[in-house]
């Protein structure tokens, strides 16, 4: 039915050569189902992971044992890692988290009785065809996401699977059936018990997949459960005309927006700032004495608040600290202005070194989808971030200074020219020759920046 790849193929024929069972499982075989690309290719057995490295090893392929404590070992044929482990059942998860134990047994449909959804509860052989025992064909049929057996058992088990059932859904498109859905929101506050990196690796594969305003829409018992700060955000009216939506409605309207804007392929650091963009209002509004509600200083702690969830998700920093700065400057005043275009991209690279460019077209689609999510009309606002845009290009065109290295001069210029020795000064003076530049008041050529120093600034 399938062509497997021939790491797994070669896997199989060693194993079943040394006397034993062996199948393709997990998320290989949902893929090939959907008609996907190939998927990372795992293997179940009846060998225990000794006697799968040992027939491994003799056939001359290379043996990792890479979790030995649940049966796994890793097999490396032709630099293709394939994960080989042995059928299992697991004990009570005590803690939500992990089995307080896990017992080897002898039957394929055992070990599959353990796992999470029925898309990825299948099995394949190239000779014995797809055994498929808990309808995961037919859910894929329909694109539905269901737990195998009872859901509530089965989410009691582990408490992540509350969010992998969503990434799934996500990911693949499909709708969670309703017994499923019912014990995901009842299981959700189990969350707080789940490591903290472990919900950040599904957060990011929420968002990596496109339809992460879905789960907000859909989802907001699991998603509030996740992300904690997102919780004061729902129901807390803006009191603004220009916002139609409560902060929480607007922030998924925003990652909509987001996620439409880029084609549903969002970079990660965009999307964080999209979903954290506004997590500072609650602790700044102020309703004026006509009842409008404001927010100054929103983006600022904000920018704290996104920092320190980022931190405790585990986010990787090259995607954590540009999302901080674009979350930072998400409301700030733009004109399509040089000065406002260089000014913005000084500030972007004193946040993110070399990384301004970048960041200031993802700046854009996040303030174009934030102007877009505030009323249903979704116009207000989006002209001005095209305008602004139009101006940044032209600036890139033009090689814009908003870094001191883009300078036309050197600390060796400002030292022959005003006979300074090497230290703070020059840097001093450097600095007050790129803001000079930055207003228009000097241009960016050497000539006229060493006479701009020389006539005493």
């Amino acid at each position: 039915m399938f062509e497997l790849p021939r790491a797994a193929t070669r896997i199989l024929s060693v194993l079943e050569g040394a006397g034993h069972e062996a199948w393709v499982v997990g998320g290989w075989v949902r893929d090939a189902v959907m008609g996907l690309p190939d998927h990372d290719v795992d293997v179940t057995t009846d060998a225990r992971w000794q006697q799968v490295a040992a027939a491994c090893r003799a056939a001359g392929i290379p043996v990792h044992e890479t979790g030995t404590a649940h049966g796994t070992v890793t097999c490396v044929v032709d630099g293709v890692p394939v994960e080989v482990t042995t059928y299992r059942v697991e004990g009570a998860y005590s803690d939500a988290r992990h089995p307080d134990s896990v017992e080897f047994v002898g039957s394929v449909e055992l070990d599959l009785a353990r796992r999470d959804l029925t898309v990825n509860a299948m099995a394949y052989h190239p000779a014995r065809g797809l055994l498929d025992p808990y309808g995961g064909v037919s859910d894929i049929a329909s694109r539905t996401v269901r737990c195998v057996g009872e859901p509530a058992a089965r989410l009691a088990e582990d408490a992540l699977r509350v969010l992998r059932a969503v990434r799934f859904a996500c990911r693949l498109g499909f709708a969670i059936e309703p017994a499923t859905q019912a014990a995901l929101v009842a299981a959700a506050p189990e969350l707080s018990r789940i490591a903290s990196e472990r919900v950040g690796a599904e957060l990011s594969g929420i968002l990596s997949s496109g339809r992460a305003a879905w789960a907000l829409m859909r989802e907001p018992e699991v998603m509030l459960a996740a992300l904690p700060e997102l919780a004061p955000m729902r129901g807390l009216d803006q009191r603004n005309p220009h916002h139609a939506y409560d902060v929480y409605g607007h922030t998924a309207r925003t990652v909509a927006g987001v996620e439409c804007f880029c084609g549903g392929v969002v970079a990660p650091e965009l999307a964080w700032a999209a979903l954290l963009h506004d997590v500072g209002k609650p602790s700044c509004l102020s309703v004026d004495e006509g009842g409008v509600g404001h927010f100054y200083g929103h983006p600022k702690a904000g920018a704290e608040l996104a920092r320190g969830v980022l931190r405790r998700l585990a986010i990787p920093g090259e995607v954590a600290a540009p999302a901080v700065a674009l979350v930072r400057h998400h409301d700030r005043p733009i004109a399509p202005s040089p000065r406002s275009v260089r000014c913005l991209l000084a500030r972007l690279d004193a946040a993110c070194p070399g990384r301004a460019v970048p960041l200031a077209h993802m700046l854009m689609e996040l303030k174009r989808a934030d102007a877009w999510a505030r009323r249903p009309d979704g116009a207000a606002g989006v002209d001005v971030v095209d305008a602004f845009e139009a101006a940044l290009r032209r600036e890139l065109r033009a090689d814009a200074a908003f870094r001191v290295r883009d300078l036309a001069v050197s600390g060796r210029d400002v030292m022959g020219e005003l006979g300074l020795e090497s230290g703070p000064e020059v840097g001093r003076v450097l600095a007050a020759a790129l803001d000079a530049v930055m207003a228009g008041e000097v241009a960016n050529e050497r000539e006229a920046l060493l006479e701009w120093m020389g006539t005493g600034r």
